[in-house]
């Protein structure tokens, strides 16, 4: 995965859209609130999709907000330099994005009463995901070469670094009553579960009209359409429309689309050495 990077604190990061100075705002400066949002993820594994329910949750199934302002505006993500003018015009609650690594995370974090979703997704459907990410977004040279981007992802060089490291670091807090964690896929299986848990962590009642509209303007082909959700408002600069959609597809599996059955199996190995450490299992281990 090629673009060009800077390492801090052994974290991956593309120069120009990350400097030193905007992560170490968050890691040191950040003031936490204690009823801010936080929406991380390792990239490509959801953010937008949740970036998209917490506003609704948030609006009690409202569009408005939604549908028109830039979901990068009213969900920033933190690290981003230009993230402290965004800053600015965030209401309470706060709903912030990030893709930080949890060594990397706000310090004033563990000392609030903020609280943090974390979704999680397939690694092989990340791979995918980035690997049709790199022909839209120019800070990345564009990747033809799928098994070059298996080995990047699996040694840590893609942007922000190894995704083991960061869902094995995000884990250890798991047990905190301030974090939630959820998958691509349960919220794919199960949308209206999925918001009823994630309403009753926020501590917000929604009646099922209110749910039904959160379900309703979440939906993969209403975020498609909705130009202040589908990315079609940033920059040409930064984003190559012509090239792909930002939102493709929305589906678990594509994976198997794109990986030989040789390049599964390596992965495969490298997965359950990588991750044998950790005491939690994941539906897609099922090798």
């Amino acid at each position: 995965m090629l673009f060009d990077h800077f390492e801090y604190k052994g974290v991956r990061l593309a120069q120009k859209v990350y400097s030193e100075e905007s992560i170490g705002y968050v890691e040191n400066e950040l003031k936490v609130l204690d009823d801010d949002i936080f929406n991380v993820s390792y990239p490509k594994s959801g953010t937008n999709w949740m970036a998209e329910i917490l506003t609704l949750i948030k609006h009690n199934g409202d569009a408005t907000i939604c549908q028109s302002i830039p979901i990068f505006e009213r969900a920033p993500w933190q690290e981003l330099v230009g993230f402290q003018e965004k800053e600015k015009k965030l209401t309470q609650p706060r709903i912030i994005s990030s893709h930080l690594p949890q060594h990397l995370f706000a310090k004033s974090f563990f000392k609030s009463k903020a609280k943090i979703i974390y979704t999680m997704r397939n690694p092989k459907d990340i791979i995918v995901s980035l690997f049709h990410f790199t022909k839209i977004v120019k800070i990345f040279k564009e990747c033809e070469n799928f098994q070059q981007l298996i080995e990047d992802f699996v040694k840590g060089n893609a942007l922000y670094g190894s995704w083991f490291d960061h869902v094995k670091g995000w884990m250890q807090v798991k047990d905190d009553s301030r974090f939630f964690f959820i998958t691509y896929e349960e919220l794919l299986k199960d949308p209206r579960g999925s918001v009823v848990k994630l309403s009753k962590f926020l501590g917000k009642q929604l009646d099922d009209g209110q749910i039904d509209s959160v379900l309703k303007h979440s939906s993969f082909n209403n975020m498609k359409e909705n130009k202040m959700s589908n990315w079609t408002q940033m920059k040409s600069d930064l984003f190559d429309h012509t090239k792909g959609s930002f939102i493709r597809k929305g589906v678990s599996g594509d994976w198997k689309n794109h990986f030989t059955v040789a390049q599964s199996e390596y992965f495969d190995k490298i997965y359950q050495e990588k991750m044998k450490d950790l005491n939690m299992s994941f539906f897609w281990e099922q090798f």
